[in-house]
């Protein structure tokens, strides 16, 4: 019997076409934790070059022992949702001490970042309310936004001026939620937070930012995008993961103790859904701890930041707006990422590559990220593979 619904399936054949070709770039397993160089399936070893652990962690003793610990006490899972039986008082004490960290009032976790940008959008947005993305926001932006019975609308990448034109045009008193990465994962620049509260204020809506890039880099002490500005208390609800700086996986939320509360009994994701284990949590809380005792981390990352930018873009390399450990290297073609990505694994340096519809056609680009536990010697070395690799493909 032909199956229409899966008939989609057997047509797809992009991802057979480039295997055969060799230059397949997704799914390479690893078979060494997440360090400044990895071991490869096959037996290579390559430097870690597209690693979202900025503060390089994952593979700390402190980490990995309170993960360890964690277990010992509460067992390997939890055996339901928050909701019921699933809390822990692990899960609480952490929530008190993210919600203090990025100045909020109350934290509530989630299992993954993902489920708390669709957990918290598809909540609060309601029919007559209006949730508004910038047009590069994460996916789980756009997939929560979806979920809601409100309209979603998208303005143009950190267009200020198309921002206040989609303001103007909603009732003034209607529900508005204006949501934007604080870093852009891709590109590597940062959301024009306060403009976007500015006009916020001027049109009732509520801002969320979503710092799952840039929880422990920005900010006087690594609290995210809001304390950067030093606006904290003007941006409503303050989101991250636990998979990029905090070294493990999960996400949170911190608003008022009024939102978490109505999140915490309206929110289908955290309800629906089993809570995060033990070890996950173990490990993000002393990843939290290391990261507000030892400054040098996000000293040392803003250091290679900085270096490998001019480094880089001197090369005659495009890296666009970037103002992050996120550094694209913008080829444009998406075959040239795609054979640049398997040239510079050969040569030892592990990237991604980015290509549609990640990003716009003609944008395909080389991601590069940065952890504060790269060696000079790291970064030379990877900026020698970077040139040969470049002149190989007339890119530079």
């Amino acid at each position: 019997m032909d199956k229409t619904l899966l008939n989609k399936c057997k047509e797809f054949v992009e991802a057979d076409r480039v295997k055969e070709l060799g230059l397949y770039p997704y799914f390479r397993p690893i078979s060494t934790g997440q360090h400044n160089w990895v071991e490869l399936a096959n037996g290579k070893k390559v430097l870690m070059m597209g690693s979202n652990s900025y503060m390089g962690l994952t593979d700390d003793p402190r980490v990995i022992e309170s993960a360890k610990q964690a277990v010992d006490k509460y067992g390997t899972g939890c055996a339901g949702s928050r909701f019921l039986n699933g809390t822990l008082t692990i899960h609480q004490e952490l929530e008190e001490e993210l919600a203090d960290f990025v100045g909020k009032e109350s934290a509530l976790l989630y299992s993954t970042g993902f489920m708390v940008n669709q957990g918290v959008i598809s909540t609060l947005v309601g029919k007559g309310d209006y949730v508004i993305t910038d047009k590069l926001d994460h996916a789980s932006i756009i997939d929560g936004a979806r979920l809601a019975y409100g309209e979603m609308i998208r303005f143009k990448h950190n267009d200020m001026e198309h921002l206040q034109l989609v303001l103007k045009k909603l009732p003034h008193d209607a529900g508005k939620l204006i949501v934007v990465d604080g870093v852009f994962s891709m590109d590597g620049d940062i959301a024009k937070l306060p403009e976007i509260v500015e006009l916020a204020e001027k049109y009732n809506a509520v801002v969320m930012s979503d710092d799952a890039h840039s929880l422990g880099v920005l900010g006087p002490h690594g609290e995210g995008t809001p304390a950067h500005f030093g606006i904290t208390q003007k941006v409503e609800l303050i989101m991250a993961t636990f998979s990029k700086s905090l070294a493990s996986i999960g996400g949170f939320v911190a608003g008022s103790k009024e939102i978490i509360n109505y999140l915490q009994h309206h929110s289908r994701a955290l309800i629906f859904s089993a809570s995060p284990p033990p070890a996950a949590v173990g490990a993000a809380a002393k990843a939290l701890e290391i990261i507000k005792t030892e400054p040098w981390r996000r000293e040392r990352l803003w250091q290679i930041t900085h270096f490998m930018q001019a480094e880089i873009s001197a090369m005659g390399y495009n890296t666009g707006a970037s103002e992050t450990p996120i550094i694209p290297i913008i080829v444009g073609d998406f075959m040239t990422v795609l054979k640049m990505n398997k040239m510079l694994e050969e040569e030892g340096v592990f990237v991604n590559p980015v290509v549609p519809p990640a990003v716009q056609p003609n944008q395909s680009l080389i991601r590069l990220s940065f952890m504060a536990t790269h060696t000079d010697d790291d970064l030379q070395f990877a900026l020698e593979k970077l040139r040969i690799v470049g002149k190989k493909l007339r890119v530079i």
